[in-house]
């Protein structure tokens, strides 16, 4: 049986929540290696002017220790 770390990171998109996790993992994954799972644990939005001008999630990411 493998151990796994668990980071919690913060997503950012002006599109979409589902953009904002993609976001988030993508640049996770240039520095933490063996991604196996994520958790969205929150998901916000910045509202300007009536508007959603930003998605936010927290996620929890989960990856192998070597």
């Amino acid at each position: 049986m493998g151990v796994l770390k668990v980071i919690e990171v913060l997503g950012n998109s002006k599109t979409s929540w589902e953009d904002a996790a993609n976001s988030a993992v993508k640049t996770a994954s240039k520095t933490v290696r063996g991604i196996k799972s994520v958790n969205v644990q929150n998901q916000s939005a910045v509202v300007e002017k009536g508007k959603i001008t930003e998605y936010r999630v927290n996620l929890k990411i989960a990856f192998a220790i070597d």
